[in-house]
């Protein structure tokens, strides 16, 4: 018997690719097991009140299942639809690529665990808290139709801050409890396969949990092309950093799937301007900073910001897709306009 294979990895005694007193990540992607191809996984371990901070897949939709414990998961799809359920050990959920959403422990003593598999042997991940941290407080302002002195007291960081923790006990919608697409109850579920004295197995295959069937990608990429009026763009990588620019007139960009980005008209191109804007498919699709604030439960909003509750700003959200807002704050000065290249 061999004594290592390149098909075996040891999860459980990896050394997590992030730790901290709140819950640990332990992660197998094609760096540590080259052989992976079209998947990837995670072990995830949330501490009590811990909250795996709301947060997207730029490449991949996930599937996750629970091992034990019991959370509080918010999901924000496309065109601002919103869900919140409750899951517990042997439940799973799936998410689409590119939508936000957050896993809460509903515990106040103990732990829980979940196995997260993804459609991609290297996942790209953004945090809303780094999310925010590359845009200013007066583009963040703007979006929530708030001064951008109302975000002076947070520390805003590009760095994704993974694993939080929730202030006193969590908030549980009342609709969490109801059936959602998005969960299923594998181990509530009668076997599939089984046979007297060999076993059983519970499937979570379409045929049985419809949803999966069409789990999708909708994170696209975008090419624009300035046809008139001077802008400001801002994307943030998965690394943290963030690339702030500007465009004018005959200028084209291009911007990863599901990387977060604003454009906002600079007034030295006049009052407007006018893009021309393609994607790879027919029916994009958008989610937007502003649909966050009707989508994540307030507690884990302030976790993610790094304050308390009672501090957390009065963010005013949409049920909609907020793709323009009013501008509310004064135009951050530009410091350098970008040449683009020839």
């Amino acid at each position: 018997m061999a004594s290592s294979s390149k098909h075996v990895f040891h999860v459980a005694e990896s050394k997590p690719t992030w730790q901290s007193e709140y819950g640990s990540i332990q992660q197998v992607t094609s760096n540590e097991l080259p052989i992976l191809k079209g998947m990837s996984f995670k072990r995830l371990v949330l501490e009590k009140k811990a909250i795996r901070e709301p947060h997207w897949h730029a490449n991949t939709p996930e599937i996750t299942y629970c091992l034990s414990g019991s959370a509080l998961v918010s999901v924000l799809d496309t065109h601002s639809q919103f869900a919140s359920f409750t899951i517990s050990a042997g439940q799973m959920f799936h998410v689409d690529s590119g939508s936000l959403h957050h896993i809460e422990n509903l515990s106040d003593t103990e732990s829980a665990v979940f196995l997260v598999c993804f459609r991609h042997e290297d996942p790209e991940d953004f945090g809303l808290s780094s999310a925010f941290g590359a845009m200013t407080p007066a583009v963040s302002g703007n979006t929530h139709n708030l001064p951008a002195k109302a975000f002076d007291h947070i520390k805003f960081s590009t760095e994704e801050k993974k694993i939080v923790v929730r202030e006193g006990p969590a908030t549980i919608p009342d609709w969490a409890h109801h059936a959602d697409p998005h969960n299923y109850d594998v181990e509530g579920k009668e076997p599939q396969l089984q046979g007297e004295g060999i076993g059983s197995a519970k499937q979570a295959k379409a045929q049985y949990w419809p949803a999966v069937k069409n789990l999708a990608m909708y994170s696209l990429p975008e090419l624009g092309y300035v046809d008139k009026g001077f802008a400001r763009m801002s994307i943030l990588d998965p690394d943290g950093s963030v690339d702030t620019y500007t465009v004018k007139p005959g200028d084209m960009y291009f911007i990863p799937a599901a990387y977060p980005h604003q454009i906002e008209v600079l007034p030295e191109g006049g009052d407007e301007i006018h893009f021309c804007i393609f994607f790879d498919q027919a029916m994009p699709l958008d989610i937007g900073y502003k649909a966050s604030a009707e989508a994540i439960p307030h507690e884990a909003m302030a976790a993610t910001m790094g304050i308390s509750r009672k501090d957390l700003p009065k963010m005013e959200g949409t049920t909609g897709t907020p793709l323009l807002v009013k501008r509310v704050n004064p135009v951050d000065p530009v410091k350098e306009w970008t040449k683009a290249k020839l």
